[in-house]
């Protein structure tokens, strides 16, 4: 008996854990949710001019329109996996209106197309605030030499640049640079996995479940 109470103590503490686990992935889900509807409001919402001091926490994907005019050098940052395949994303200083100078991520530039000249004139941009993450502890420094950077970072690109600490991705021009493709910011490449983890934790409580049984079954009959 001390042994079919110990299986069945602990069979159905695991499968509680298994359980909790699965309910928690469930709200996570829910959370995520409600992220991704808050950033996909930000991207849909009517342009506004940029604001004289943009922050991260409240402006990040909003949409934002105006007036600019490129200049400087451009930094290529090698992309890969976006819907304009591999190539560099394209960032350059421009000014804006109010006389501020700011970052703009113009879209992808093929790999071939690499030497062909900035792209200069005045435009109308819409687009979308983004302070991108793409840099972490293994991300080789740039390749000053060749113009070749493996991240988006804005603070360091803004030094490089000489520029205030603000990137617009673009989404339209009234002047496109026929060089580019644009990759407007979108929620498609932000995950959401927690659906797939609730299924995996109340899969692995249905078999914790169905082997407590069978070890309290089978301890009980090898009493009997």
């Amino acid at each position: 008996m001390r042994r079919i109470l110990f299986l069945l103590t602990f069979g159905l503490g695991g499968l509680a854990i298994l359980l909790w686990l699965g309910f928690w992935q469930v709200q996570r889900l829910d959370w995520k949710r409600d992220i991704l509807d808050l950033i996909q409001s930000r991207i849909d919402a009517p342009a506004v001019s940029i604001p004289a001091d943009p922050n991260e926490d409240t402006m990040e994907y909003g949409s934002v329109t105006a007036v600019i005019d490129p200049y400087g050098p451009e930094l290529h940052v090698l992309s890969s996996g976006t819907g304009a395949g591999t190539g560099y994303r394209v960032i350059r200083a421009a000014k804006i209106e109010d006389g501020r100078s700011i970052m703009v991520d113009f879209g992808v530039l093929p790999l071939e197309a690499k030497e062909l000249p900035p792209f200069d004139g005045r435009q109308e941009i819409t687009g979308n605030l983004l302070w991108p993450d793409d840099k972490n502890d293994s991300t080789p420094a740039p390749d000053l030499g060749r113009n070749i950077w493996f991240a988006r970072n804005v603070t360091d690109m803004a030094q490089a640049l000489d520029t205030s600490e603000i990137m617009v991705v673009l989404r339209s021009s009234s002047n496109p640079d026929p060089r580019l493709t644009p990759v407007p910011v979108d929620t498609s490449g932000i995950k959401n996995d927690h659906r797939e983890y609730a299924i995996t934790w109340f899969l692995l409580a249905a078999v914790w479940a169905v082997m407590t049984g069978f070890f309290v079954k089978r301890t009980a009959a090898r009493k009997d």
